[in-house]
């Protein structure tokens, strides 16, 4: 009898937050079990709702027929014309609206700019932790994903001696992931200003993954590192699923900047695939000027008193108490990335820990290992369910520890 199986360019790609634990998680819903989902940073289902000039934009955009086409394969010039403008306030050098790409979501974008560069045996360097389309999107490709260490002991900031030990002559590019996912760090501007010295000294395009640059806590400033490497080729990546809580809209797009010239054959691979997809959803392109325009200084949300503020304090206060865990406080974003005294509860599998937990709490996490970190050690936590719900998730993984 003749078999299918998956294809072999699949091999060693996951993608482990919407894993075989989910899949666990989805058949205890099934049975009627009520699970407190902690896994994936998706807003909506924790009362977080667009802003109003968000849904008015779609209901006048529906109104238009315009909007039932196909749009240029790079987006609609609007909504292009509204990213350069904010990519042009974040101090990306010389933006020219070709080079700005509307995508279903960063997602897509991503695999776009992992296909258009990468051939078999390409190296690229990406963070551990990473968040892991990164890691996916270069293998299919064809590529050899190599992870650099953050360093937790240093504010989980890239080990910049790390990363330069592992860039060889088949390196390509760097990815960053600032603010990042899963740890919530916030890179300052010279740990930044060190990176782009190493891809300027090894002729490397930078990848930056920038989605959660608008939700920063504490006065804090997000800087984008194209903006200190305009004599470099330079693709950021950045979106409306966060911090406009649209998650369910894919709204992404990456804007090159830079030094150009070095990769002519490059943005030729990137308006083919881009046109190959034909546009990005339309109405979804619609919102992007509103978003950009009406966003505010400081999002509320973000303030003492604010929904992620005190979720946040929350959270880790709540890690605090419980003993065997210990955490960095996050800077950005909405996840946090704790650590688990791995040797004192006899952890060698962190998937098993997890999935250990889910079973006996009905708590679904994600484990380190579905972000590249190569210990048994870590898990990440998505706070944004309300206080109460965080406190009580914390006091049942306390409950678990103590017998685990």
């Amino acid at each position: 009898m003749r078999v299918f199986a998956k294809s072999e360019k699949l091999h060693g790609v996951c993608y482990d937050v919407r894993g075989p634990v989910l899949d666990e998680a989805n058949e205890m819903k099934r049975r009627g079990v009520n699970v407190l989902r902690l896994n994936i940073g998706n807003p909506a289902p924790f009362g977080f709702v667009a802003p109003a000039w968000i849904t008015e934009a779609v209901h006048d955009a529906l109104g238009d027929p315009v909007n039932q086409g196909y749009s240029e394969s790079n987006g609609i010039l609007p909504a292009r014309e509204a990213i350069r403008k904010y990519h042009a306030t974040k101090g990306l050098p010389d933006v020219s609206l070709e080079h700005i790409y509307i995508g279903n979501g960063v997602s897509e974008m991503i695999s776009i700019a992992m296909q258009g560069l990468l051939n078999n045996g390409d190296e690229i360097l990406i963070p551990a932790p990473d968040y892991p389309l990164w890691t996916a999107a270069a293998k299919l490709a064809g590529g050899n994903p190599v992870h650099y260490i953050c360093d937790e002991s240093s504010n989980w900031y890239p080990d910049i001696r790390d990363m330069e030990r592992k860039i060889t002559s088949r390196t390509k590019g760097i990815v960053i992931i600032n603010p990042n996912n899963p740890t919530g760090a916030l890179y300052p501007r010279e740990v930044l200003e060190k990176i782009v010295e190493l891809a300027r000294k090894h002729e490397l395009i930078l990848f930056a993954d920038e989605i959660y640059d608008r939700l920063v806590f504490d006065g804090k400033e997000h800087v984008s590192i194209a903006s200190l490497a305009p004599d470099l080729f330079s693709v950021t990546f950045n979106g409306l699923s966060k911090s406009d809580r649209i998650a369910g809209f894919r709204s992404g797009w990456m804007v090159l900047s830079g030094d150009l010239s070095k990769g002519k054959g490059y943005i030729e691979g990137i308006n083919m695939l881009s046109s190959m997809r034909l546009c990005a959803n339309v109405l979804a392109q619609c919102v992007v000027v509103p978003a950009l325009e009406n966003r505010p200084e400081t999002d509320p949300l973000l303030l003492p008193g604010g929904r992620l503020y005190e979720q946040r304090k929350c959270i880790c206060d709540a890690i605090g108490r419980v003993d065997g865990l210990s955490a960095v406080k996050p800077d950005a974003a909405f996840y946090i990335f704790p650590k688990i005294d791995a040797k004192r509860f006899g952890i060698k599998d962190d998937e098993q820990f997890v999935l250990d937990f889910l079973r006996r709490e009905q708590v679904l996490l994600v484990h380190g290992g579905g972000f590249n970190w190569a210990e048994p050690d870590h898990f990440r936590i998505v706070y944004l369910p309300e206080v109460r719900v965080l406190e009580e998730a914390m006091d049942k993984m306390d409950a678990f520890l103590r017998d685990y």
